[in-house]
């Protein structure tokens, strides 16, 4: 696809080389190696041979990584901006060897790979375009609909991937419910309708590619430290506990 049009080209084979290097050095040393932003099906086969061997090996993917491919380079608008991110887009393959990764048990975590961008530095030529869309207020839609809504993994695992294991992987507080625990809670509306809108995001960033996409699936509410911080009224969250 990038040689189609034009562009400088990111190969997976460039991924799955480097982060197999690492996997290698954390079996050498008995250190604990994360591969963050996991899109190439060779990198996942790496990280498989690792954890088989007892590697101390985590791997997380995108939202995007699991849900688009390079095509959205050349369709519906050619080479649109929002479709630039780093890892890139890559073939339908791969992709749909991520979602076989989260299926699994391959893939540990799902991660946003948030990158806001004002308008103008996205508008401009594709290869002075920086990387990156935003992705904090997508990823709970996409999560939603194509996996727990398509049938591929239940709710708790999705919770699992998104919250329980990225606490225990940076050994931090977070990803519980017991008592004592920080009260940083993202409330689930499995049923809501989402329409994701550009215009309408609550960053001041707007680089997407799923603008007027549709999901089954969104966020009720928001508590951080305990304290709502965000409600849908879409979602019928009870006006009393605002």
């Amino acid at each position: 696809m990038a040689s189609s049009l034009g562009l400088k080209g990111i190969p997976g084979v460039a991924e799955a080389i480097t982060a197999g290097r690492d996997i290698l050095l954390a079996e050498m040393t008995g250190g604990h190696v994360h591969i963050a932003h996991m899109s190439a099906w060779t990198t996942l086969e790496a990280v498989r041979q690792g954890k088989s061997r007892g590697v101390k090996v985590t791997a997380e993917v995108c939202p995007h990584h699991f849900t688009l491919t390079d095509d959205l380079l050349a369709a519906p608008v050619p080479y649109d901006t929002n479709a630039k991110m780093n890892p890139p887009l890559r073939e339908a393959r791969d992709r749909d060897a991520m979602i076989a990764g989260i299926v699994d048990g391959s893939v540990d975590v799902i991660a946003t790979d948030h990158a806001p961008h004002h308008y103008d530095e996205k508008n401009v030529e594709f290869d002075r375009a920086p990387f990156g869309i935003v992705g904090l207020e997508t990823a709970i839609p996409i999560c939603l609909d194509r996996l727990v809504g398509a049938g591929l993994i239940r709710l708790p695992r999705l919770v699992e991937l998104m919250s329980v294991n990225p606490a225990r992987i940076l050994n931090v507080p977070g990803g519980s419910l017991a008592p004592g625990a920080p009260a940083d809670i993202t409330v689930l509306a499995p049923e809501m309708s989402v329409t994701i809108d550009r215009a309408a995001l609550k960053s001041k960033s707007k680089n997407t590619p799923y603008d007027g996409w549709t999901f089954k699936g969104g966020v009720a509410a928001t508590f951080v430290g305990g304290r709502l911080v965000f409600s849908n009224d879409a979602a019928g969250w009870p006006a009393e506990t605002r």
